[in-house]
């Protein structure tokens, strides 16, 4: 019964550590949506010159998932309440902290985005998203030094955390 239970804490302790290497991994992949999402509302706001809302809609169209949802849904808020863009953009913001891999500091750069956004003109906000993206190539530099250094390492101090508790108890 003792190596039962000595498995199955192995086991699990394995799982959170492929789980965190997992997490490391989204991070970067999630970062460049969030960039290739901006990039596509620089190009609908400048070049089609559509309103926000349905710039998002578009984006939604183009994106995977996190982002897809986070513009989805952001658009069908608009139509509901369009007054407060700010508003909606925080709530939308801190939903798809939870939802994806992204971290504080992504969130943080995009909620002083969301300030700006449909406050200017073209090329103001085109100055805006472009100083968003760049700080979001800083993140995304961090990310994936963070996913080489830490990847590996976060698989095998699971295991090995669970043999050593393991250890420790028998």
């Amino acid at each position: 019964m003792k190596w039962i239970g000595a498995l199955l804490f192995i086991g699990t302790t394995t799982w959170i550590g492929f789980e965190w290497s997992q997490n490391l991994s989204k991070r970067p992949k999630h970062i460049r949506q969030v960039k290739n999402a901006l990039q596509i509302l620089e190009a609908e706001i400048l070049y089609s010159q559509l309103p926000l809302k349905d710039a998002f809609t578009t984006i939604a169209t183009q994106i995977p998932h996190p982002m897809k949802p986070f513009f989805k849904n952001l658009s069908i808020d608009m139509v509901e309440d369009s007054n407060d863009l700010v508003a909606l953009w925080d709530k939308h913001i801190n939903v798809l902290l939870k939802e994806s891999a992204l971290g504080n500091n992504e969130g943080e750069i995009l909620k002083q985005f969301g300030r700006t956004l449909g406050q200017h003109d073209f090329h103001q906000q085109q100055k805006h998203i472009q100083l968003t993206v760049t700080h979001l190539n800083r993140e995304l530099e961090e990310a994936r030094d963070n996913q080489f250094k830490y990847s590996k390492m976060a698989k095998s101090l699971g295991f090995l955390c669970g043999v050593f508790i393991v250890l420790l108890l028998l």
